[in-house]
């Protein structure tokens, strides 16, 4: 990490087909090996079977999940006098929204379906609907951080 100054952030574009920068993000995060046409394939072939299989705006539903995902603590490790201790502390928005994209992410590809695109869409309406493997890794998150909430005065 540079000591002299901050990097100054990216400007990411928005999609092409819906205008979101936060989609875009997703995209970005879905990609591998810079091959963007097959994550954008993905991106909008599982938005398009959330909106068949909810009926409702499928960015709304993708904004929901990612809300729905977003932690509002995370743990971090600190040094006491002795050994590395799990302290509490709120997550900055960036990093909460980060954090939910890598979930997301992780837990469809995690999941048992055929295609990344029905994976992905299976995620992202269980998330819209509170449950899934990305909001219980929330849950994880939040349940750890009240437990070594003790530890929240180690953080500086």
């Amino acid at each position: 990490m540079s000591r002299r100054r901050r990097p100054e952030k990216r400007v990411i574009l928005p999609d092409p087909k819906f205008g979101d920068i936060v989609l875009s993000k997703f995209m970005n995060s879905i990609m591998q090996d810079g091959k963007k046409a097959v994550a954008e394939s993905i991106v909008y072939g599982a938005l398009d079977t959330v909106e068949a299989k909810s009926k409702k705006d499928p960015i709304g539903m993708f904004h929901d999940a990612l809300n729905n995902v977003k932690p509002g603590i995370e743990v971090a490790a600190a040094a006491s006098a002795v050994r590395l201790t799990r302290s509490p502390s709120k997550c900055a928005p960036e990093r909460a929204q980060a954090l939910a994209i890598r979930w997301l992410i992780t837990a469809s590809r995690n999941r048992s379906e055929t295609t990344m695109a029905a994976r992905l869409s299976g995620e992202l309406l269980d998330a819209a609907n509170n449950r899934g493997n990305a909001v219980k890794k929330r849950e994880d998150t939040h349940r750890m951080a009240e437990a070594n909430r003790a530890f929240s005065h180690y953080r500086w």
